[in-house]
Formats: structure tokens, C-alpha cells, sequence
């Protein structure tokens, strides 16, 4: 027969006259794991001396949350801050994907220390998974380097095949955009109506004018910014110990305050995270400040996530 965890999916078996009915809840699987699991029971069944077996596969449908990770201006860390968050999902026990939507400077699968590609089945791209964490980036199917002259259109036909991947049972899949607010955050709200969006800023004042425009677009098409959150807010010098602050101190979380959004908290412009993020080994993903903050911040967007749930 069948190993145990197949065994537990089969809710109905019949036998008659040496054929075998059976009914097998494929819930949580993709494509490829669902064909798996019927030649695994199919040819358990033929072991055991069946003569014809027949086989029906069922699927509760997944319940699958997208978060968009935005920012209205490049060069905040919005990306580095996407790819700890996912990690820090997954290690708590989340089941977690991330797509790297970022069309013209994908960087994920650097952030992931990853040269994988995706496998296809049919149409469908299987997700490379890193660090417990699902990814699919545009990165991952062009040579490292070359240039993508797309125009909005085929911005929007990228952006859909990531959507559309085999996700299997992911749960919570983040989607890390471009900045700024045009056709690739328009046809991800259009084609998939993301939860909950979270947006990523430094203190600057220039930095907030653009994440109040990114903002603002959210608002218009009715997704709702479940936090903002201040990176690079002040540096601590490794030889003497004195903090600056760079790009100014607390913008953000006034920001939020007076546009009445949560603030998830701030993450220092940090050397450790910038050579962690070269050498793409996620600092949410070991221990020590830099993994505890990141867990901070998943857990307070999550406790948002419920409140727009709810």
C-alpha cells in the first residue's frame, strides 16, 4: 500500500470485481504534487493486486493572502526589507511565498544568495524555494545584466505569470514592486486585489513625499496600508559609538500618524545588513538585533493583517 501521509488524503476506497474507486483529497498541492500522489497510490494499488484503479482527485481551494511591499521611491531598502520579512514569516511557521515584481531591477535572487531557475510545467512556473521561502522573480528567467526594454504591456504579462505560478500551498505570498506608482502596481491590484499593502521609507522628507503618493494610489483602488515602516533611521558608528542620523530621524512614523496609519516600526542604516544582503543570506533567517527586528516587524504586520481580516 501507499506510505502513511498518502494513505491519510484517500477519504473513500471501493473494490469491485478487482477495480478500485477511490476519492483523494489533494488540497495544499500544485500540479506536479498532485500527479505525484496519484502515481504513488496508483501504483500501490496495482502492487496489491488491483486490476484497474480509479482515481479522484479533490481540492479544497487554498486560502491564499497577497501583501504588496511597496514604496513610492527607489533606493529605500524596500526590497532587502521584502526579502527579511518573508524569511521571518516562514520561520515562524508561515507558509510563504514571495514574488519579485520589481521588473526592471529584480533583486531578490541576489537578497537569497539563489541561481536556481524555476522549473515549467504547461504554463505554470514551479517557485524556486530559498531560505523555506517560495520566490519567483523576473531575475530568475533572463541572463544577470541584460536590460529589459518592456513597455507597460509586457510589464503586466510578466507580472501575471509570477501570480499565476504553482504555489501549492503557500499561504502568504509577498509581492515586492517597483517603486513609484504606475502600470505594474495598477495590474497587480487589477489582476490579483492584494489584502493589504505595506509601504517602506526612510525618514527623508523627499522619500516621504513619494511614499505618500504610493499611498494615496492604494487608497484610490480600495487596498488598504496595513503599516509604514522607517528604514535607514540612524547610524551607529562602529569605532566610536556615536549615532547620526543621515536621512533624519522619525518622519516616518509622523507620516504615518498624521495620515492615520500604523506605524510598524524602524530599522537603522546598518554595514551588517548591506554585506548580509550582498552575500544573500537574509538576516532574519539566523540570530542576534537584525533578526529580532525583523521578527518584530512581521509579527506587528501581521497583527494588522488580522485586523483587516477581521
Amino acid at each position: 500500500m501507499s506510505n502513511e501521509a498518502d494513505q491519510s488524503r484517500i477519504r473513500s476506497r471501493k473494490e469491485a470485481g478487482g477495480v478500485v474507486t477511490l476519492i483523494v483529497d489533494g488540497s495544499g498541492l500544485g500540479k506536479a504534487e498532485r500527479e505525484a500522489l496519484h502515481e504513488r497510490i496508483q501504483q500501490a494499488e496495482q502492487e496489491a493486486g488491483a486490476k484497474d484503479v480509479r482515481i479522484a482527485l479533490t481540492s479544497a481551494k487554498v486560502g491564499r493572502t497577497l501583501i504588496a511591499i511597496a514604496s513610492g521611491k527607489g533606493g529605500v531598502g524596500k526590497s532587502t526589507i521584502a526579502a527579511n520579512l518573508a524569511v521571518a514569516l516562514a520561520r515562524m511557521g508561515r507558509r510563504v511565498g514571495l514574488i519579485d515584481a520589481d521588473i526592471y531591477g529584480p533583486s531578490q535572487p541576489k537578497l537569497f544568495g539563489t541561481t536556481e531557475r524555476p522549473e515549467a510545467r504547461g504554463k505554470l512556473l514551479i517557485p524556486v524555494t530559498a531560505q523555506e521561502v517560495k520566490l519567483l522573480s523576473v531575475g530568475q528567467l533572463v541572463p544577470a545584466g541584460q536590460a529589459l526594454a518592456w513597455r507597460g504591456p509586457m510589464a503586466a504579462s510578466a507580472l501575471a505569470q509570477l501570480i499565476d505560478g504553482d504555489w501549492g500551498d503557500t499561504e502568504l505570498i509577498l509581492v515586492d514592486l517597483p517603486p513609484g506608482t504606475g502600470d505594474v502596481q495598477l495590474s497587480l491590484v487589477q489582476k490579483a486585489r492584494p489584502k493589504a499593502a505595506v509601504i517602506v521609507s526612510t525618514p527623508q522628507d523627499l522619500a516621504l513625499i513619494d511614499a505618500e503618493r504610493a499611498i494615496d494610489l492604494f487608497g484610490k483602488t480600495g487596498v488598504p496600508v496595513i503599516g509604514l515602516i522607517e528604514n535607514m533611521a540612524g547610524y551607529a558608528c562602529p569605532h566610536c559609538g556615536e549615532t547620526s542620523d543621515p536621512f533624519g530621524s522619525g518622519g516616518a512614523e509622523a507620516a504615518a500618524a498624521r495620515m492615520n496609519i500604523p506605524f510598524l516600526g524602524r530599522l537603522p542604516l546598518s554595514a551588517s545588513l548591506r554585506a548580509a544582503s550582498d552575500a544573500g543570506t537574509p538576516p532574519a533567517g539566523g540570530e542576534g538585533p537584525a533578526a529580532e527586528a525583523f521578527a518584530r516587524l512581521a509579527e506587528a504586520m501581521l497583527a494588522q493583517l488580522e485586523k483587516v481580516a477581521a
